[in-house]
């Protein structure tokens, strides 16, 4: 029989131990909600300050002379504000940047993924990932002082600042971070779809790129939106060796500024606050987050549209 003393210690500890399970629990979820509200609430933040600036600018500024502009000279007289020759210097880097990065990331993503060995793949993914490590400025300077004199051999005409140099540069760069998304997504498939390749008699290169990638494609997508607002957004490698002037061209030959050039430009300065000139940063910094935007949500839609489900 049960003694009625050691029943009652024994519920009181349990009770003890449920009390205290639940205050563990609930300061943990404390904690992940907080830090979910400071991401969210520092996302609003940014966008109150570049909302709330810009609109201040377009007081004295038209909307559609800021969009529509062909001139970016907000600091010289008479000033001219439309942001065309910045975005177009930033899309240029920003596409030669990707005409490297995502054929070079999939094709590396691809062959850690389906053909390397474990052992290679072990060595081979640090090394890659090294790249990403690299400060910006670095990057910046080799683009500078080693790839454009390398060009200049190929093309004597290319001039000393140009967007073909760090567009090249920048595209190494982005490079293995697609890789490494997109061959975490590869590696995701499930083995049942490769074996059913193999056994309807597909080669291995068949199966990678047949069923694999397709399966594959919402990870390898992610990994190209990712890519894209990271050379959009790019800073150092493009101001230090694309040049600053905001000239509309769509040769990645030419010297450009880009949206980010700009801000780093116009930030060391010692332009008063407050001024028409000072805002402009905040206009063109909304911009970009507006690019960005946008190329999220194409990326998001082209993801559902092309998306496998198994």
């Amino acid at each position: 029989m049960t003694d009625p003393f050691l029943s009652i210690v024994g519920s009181t500890r349990f009770t003890e131990r449920k009390v205290s399970r639940e205050l563990k629990e609930r300061a943990i979820a404390t904690v992940l909600f907080l830090a979910a509200l400071v991401s969210v609430a520092t996302t609003v933040a940014i966008m109150w300050i570049l909302i709330s600036e810009s609109i201040q600018l377009f007081q004295h500024v038209s909307l559609w002379e800021f969009l529509t502009g062909t001139e970016w000279a907000p600091l010289f007289e008479p000033p001219r504000y439309g942001i065309l020759p910045l975005v177009c210097g930033t899309l240029v880097t920003s596409g030669v940047a990707l005409f490297v990065a995502v054929p070079m990331g999939t094709i590396a993503a691809l062959y850690l993924t389906e053909f390397a060995s474990p052992r290679l793949r072990e060595a081979v993914k640090p090394i890659l990932e090294l790249l990403a490590g690299i400060p910006t400025v670095v990057y910046g300077y080799f683009a500078l002082l080693f790839v454009t004199p390398l060009l200049q051999l190929l093309l004597p005409e290319l001039p000393g600042f140009n967007m073909l140099s760090p567009g090249l540069v920048m595209g190494i760069m982005i490079t293995p971070l697609i890789s490494s998304i997109s061959e975490d997504a590869m590696r995701a498939v499930p083995l049942e779809l490769r074996e059913g390749s193999y056994a309807a008699g597909a080669t291995r290169f068949q199966t990678a790129w047949k069923v694999v990638f397709p399966a594959a494609i919402s990870g390898i997508s992610a990994s190209y939106i990712l890519g894209i607002s990271r050379a959009v957004g790019e800073t150092m490698i493009v101001a230090i060796a694309a040049g600053l002037q905001p000239i509309i061209t769509l040769n990645p030959l030419d010297s450009a500024a880009t949206i980010t050039a700009y801000i780093v430009q116009v930030s060391l300065g010692d332009i008063p606050h407050g001024t028409p000139e000072y805002q402009t940063i905040f206009a063109a910094g909304l911009t970009l987050v507006v690019i960005t935007l946008i190329f999220n949500i194409i990326g998001y839609f082209l993801s559902r549209h092309y998306r496998e489900k198994y």
